[in-house]
This record gives structure tokens, C-alpha cells and sequence, in this order.
């Protein structure tokens, strides 16, 4: 039903549980269409104007009608109380512990995606709005902060392990983004003035991706839901998921980087 409902693939561990929502979403579209169809034509037969030439103003005298919205109101409070509701509070209130999780922060701006990482001592260095540069430090960070030695900086690259649950603290420097991973099943909205944490699991490898697609040159992709501004068809960014080991090592490498140099690769890989 995924792939006749053209959905993308699904590469996190709550992305089957909201395709399973679609899913039944579009069986009870289909259901109510074909028996508004089915009433449609009905009507047209049953009161075409040769069998009624004239109005009758008392309608009808059945209670058929009323079992139908009450069929469609219980139908639509399963929906909502049994999947939605469930899924919703798994997502804003069940988070994982972040020592069990890979923790980033993102910060949107007209037009990119800014990806701060704590650096292998897992605490986020200081940052200083008196300090952003636009182009060397869009986020303000204190490199003379020691917990901030260490903090990778990247821009519109998103790195993370798979397997393992993510937690991204999600913000805004200007307006109003929305932070979407078509793949993984995720959106949500970047705010001014507000820090919205969001959490999933991948389970899904850029190179498995790539395999099913059958394109060594596709990636995941971070993409802008939200009209931002006359750039925003060029807010986008990339998205990897590697092995933990993989993800290890590169965490290390930029990590390394960052304190020899004290200055952020903002288009590392």
C-alpha cells in the first residue's frame, strides 16, 4: 500500500507507524467516496423529474443518513484516539535519555541549515550573539570556551548514526523554517526565540539507500517546508547516515580538526 500511495522509503523506526496511519487515512477517504458516489448517482436516478414532477417537502423519512455519520464520526475517533494521539505523545513526550542518544543542534536562517555537534566531550560550547559572523561563525560560538574546542560546525550537513536514537534541538535566527526529512518520516517547524526538541532513530544507511535506489549520487535530504523568503527553493541541505563506527570516526576527525585549527569546516563531509 506504501508504494501505490507513492510514498517515499521509509528509514526511521516510527516511519512505519505513520505510513500505517496514511494508510488507513486514505481507506476511509476511498470508502466515504465511493458511497458518496454511489448516493450521488442513487439521488439522480431515484428523484429525476419524471418520477417527481413535483417537489416533495417533507425529504426523506429514513434514518439510513444518520448511521453514516455516526459510522463516520466512530471511524474518526479511532483514527484520532487508538493511532494519532498515541503517536503524537510518543514523539513530543517519550524521548530517550540523551546520554543513549546522539544530540545535535540545529539552526535555521534564510537561506541554510546550521548543524552544531558538542564535540566528542558531549557538552555544547558557549555561544555569543556578539560573535556571529555570517560567514566564519553564523552561530556565535566562544572557541575560547573549553567545552567549545572541541564543537563542530557544519552547514547544510546533517551526520548521524544509524540505529541509534537522534535528539535535535531545533531553532531559528530570523523566521519561520520547517526542518523536514521526507525519508525519516520528520517535520517540524523552526520558531524565533524558541528551542523545539525533536527525536527518531534511523535505520536506514546512506549506502543502503543509495543501493535500493540504485544511485551511488543520491542522498537524504534536508529540505525547507515553510516559505522563508524569495531563497527559500534553495534552502536544502544533506542529510548522512552512517555505521556507528563511521559516524565515530568522522566525529573525531572534525573534532580533532576543530581544536588544531579553532575555526569550523563549514562544508565538511
Amino acid at each position: 500500500m506504501r508504494k501505490l500511495l507513492g510514498l517515499p522509503e521509509a528509514a526511521s523506526a516510527h516511519a512505519g507507524d505513520i505510513d500505517f496511519m496514511l494508510v488507513l487515512l486514505h481507506w476511509l477517504i476511498l470508502v466515504l467516496a465511493i458511497g458518496w458516489f454511489i448516493y450521488f448517482f442513487y439521488v439522480l436516478v431515484r428523484f429525476r423529474s419524471s418520477r417527481n414532477p413535483r417537489a416533495d417537502y417533507r425529504g426523506t423519512r429514513t434514518h439510513i443518513s444518520s448511521y453514516v455519520e455516526g459510522g463516520v464520526v466512530i471511524a474518526e475517533a479511532i483514527l484520532l484516539l487508538i493511532f494519532s494521539i498515541p503517536l503524537w505523545s510518543e514523539r513530543v513526550a517519550a524521548f530517550p535519555d540523551e546520554s543513549e542518544a546522539v544530540v545535535v543542534r540545529v539552526v535555521a536562517e534564510q537561506f541554510a541549515w546550521n548543524v552544531h555537534y558538542p564535540g566528542l566531550d558531549g557538552v555544547f560550547g558557549r555561544t555569543d550573539v556578539s560573535l556571529v559572523d555570517t560567514e566564519i561563525n553564523p552561530l556565535g560560538l566562544d572557541r575560547q570556551d573549553p567545552a567549545a574546542r572541541d564543537d563542530i560546525v557544519t552547514l547544510n550537513q546533517l551526520r548521524l548514526p544509524v540505529g541509534k536514537p537522534a535528539i535535535i534541538h531545533l531553532s531559528s535566527k530570523d523566521v519561520i523554517h520547517s526542518f523536514t526529512l521526507t525519508e525519516f518520516r520528520v517535520k517540524q517547524d523552526a520558531i524565533p526565540g524558541l528551542e523545539i526538541p525533536l527525536w527518531f532513530t534511523p535505520t536506514m544507511t546512506t549506502a543502503e539507500f543509495r543501493e535500493r535506489k540504485q544511485d551511488p549520487q543520491v542522498n537524504f535530504e534536508i529540505a525547507c517546508a515553510q516559505l522563508c523568503g524569495i531563497g527559500h527553493y534553495r534552502m536544502k541541505g544533506f542529510f548522512v547516515v552512517d555505521t556507528e563506527a563511521d559516524f565515530e570516526q568522522w566525529l573525531a576527525e572534525q573534532a580533532q580538526a576543530s581544536q588544531s585549527t579553532g575555526e569550523d569546516d563549514f562544508w565538511n563531509q
